[in-house]
């Protein structure tokens, strides 16, 4: 450890926004909005986490990292103010429980050419998309695969459970993190008072924030439609739906009993990287009140707002025929997938099928709370939605 990580996260707030400053070679951070959740993380961090040493020289080296890519962002946006022009309409907007397809669905959307979606190396280093035939020979891509790699080298078993490529879509949790308001701190370690600020947070804020820097990085093609995906905007679509009130929902929808144990485990997989002590019955009772709540927060929003603006897709449909469930999202926003567009998508199709990357084999029911609790704590959600279990774990 390092003499400067040796010291408080929080009493190093000074410390780690001038290492962020020296990195950038500019200093305004803009909206100083983002200080809340900041000092909350920091605060959490020191009181709560059960870091290893490894993983608290990588909490520190994500904070300033984040803040560095807060001040890239606000200097380009100073000195070229027009890239931020054009509006983001009607986008796409895949959320809903975890663990639902929605990644599989996210990818093969993607191949759509006439959707533009947040690729990894952009999404972790925003900037205005370069042309595709350039990407390779940027440090930035590079880094990304080899972070990816990391991963992948360090847990095998995390590319059956989440594949990921620097090349493909990914989750708008980059964005939401120059904010400090994202899922990841929560995932990544103990931080239950940082968990509570960030499920009642005003996400407004964090969001204005998202829809300026997907203006930046779509600059180059500003009518081209947007695709996003991330589960976690289902829990704040009220906030989400402000800055983007045209946004077409596809809320992904599957049995929680399935859901829950394979969450548990990626995010088990993941924890492992920061934390060497951690109570994976407690990570699974944290998880369950997080998703059933957020699961409720829409029903109960989506009441408010005009139905036609959600499609809601299950899993068993998606799996039995995922092209065809993509037409289905399409016409109902009034779009049609174009020739082109599923030619692209059968070929993804057939070079991407299930299993590729590895089988996701992990304890159905070793995770610290039990079937019934899951079917409880969900009970609401199966019944607005019209859901049964799909076939308990145990008789697996």
């Amino acid at each position: 450890m390092n003499e400067s990580s040796a010291a408080g996260f929080a009493e190093s707030e000074r410390t780690l926004h001038e290492e962020a400053v020296g990195a950038a070679g500019y200093d305004d951070f803009g909206d100083p909005s983002y200080l809340e959740g900041l000092r909350v993380l920091l605060d959490a961090y020191d009181r709560e986490a059960r870091f290893s040493e490894l993983g608290r020289d990588m909490a520190r080296a994500t904070v300033v990292e984040t803040l560095r890519k807060r001040l890239v962002a606000e200097r380009a946006w100073r000195d070229q103010p027009e890239l931020l022009d054009h509006e983001i309409e009607r986008p796409i907007v895949i959320c809903g429980l975890v663990r639902t397809g929605s990644t599989a669905l996210h990818y093969l959307m993607g191949r759509d050419p006439e959707l533009q979606a947040l690729e990894y190396w952009l999404a972790a280093n925003p900037e205005p998309r370069p042309p595709r035939d350039t990407w390779e020979g940027r440090a930035e891509f590079q880094a990304s695969a080899q972070e990816i790699g990391f991963m992948y080298q360090t847990d095998p078993s995390l590319k059956s459970i989440h594949f990921m490529r620097a090349d493909l879509p990914e989750e708008c949790r980059h964005l939401l993190a120059q904010n400090f308001t994202d899922d990841g701190f929560e995932v990544n370690a103990h931080v239950p008072s940082y968990t509570k600020w960030y499920a009642n947070v005003d996400m407004r804020p964090t969001y204005r924030r998202h829809k300026k820097l997907i203006q930046w990085i779509g600059s180059n093609e500003p009518g081209r439609p947007w695709l996003f995906k991330y589960p976690v905007h289902m829990r704040y679509l009220d906030a989400f739906l402000d800055v983007y009130p045209d946004a077409c929902i596809v809320q992904t929808h599957r049995d929680p009993l399935s859901v829950m144990p394979s969450y548990i485990s990626l995010i088990t997989g993941f924890r492992k990287f920061y934390e060497d002590d951690f109570d994976k019955a407690a990570v699974a009772r944290q998880e369950l009140d997080l998703w059933a709540e957020g699961a409720e927060r829409a029903i109960a929003f989506r009441k408010t707002r005009d139905p036609a603006q959600f499609y809601d897709l299950h899993f068993a449909d998606f799996m039995a025929d995922p092209i065809e469930a993509v037409k289905n999202i399409y016409a109902h926003f009034g779009r049609e997938l174009s020739e082109p567009g599923e030619r692209a998508l059968r070929a993804w199709q057939e070079d991407n099928r299930q299993g590729k990357h590895g089988k996701h084999d992990y304890p159905k029911f070793d995770i610290g709370v039990s079937e019934q609790e899951i079917l409880d704590r969900f009970a609401a959600y199966m019944d607005h939605h019209g859901m049964k279990p799909e076939q308990t774990p145990s008789s697996r």
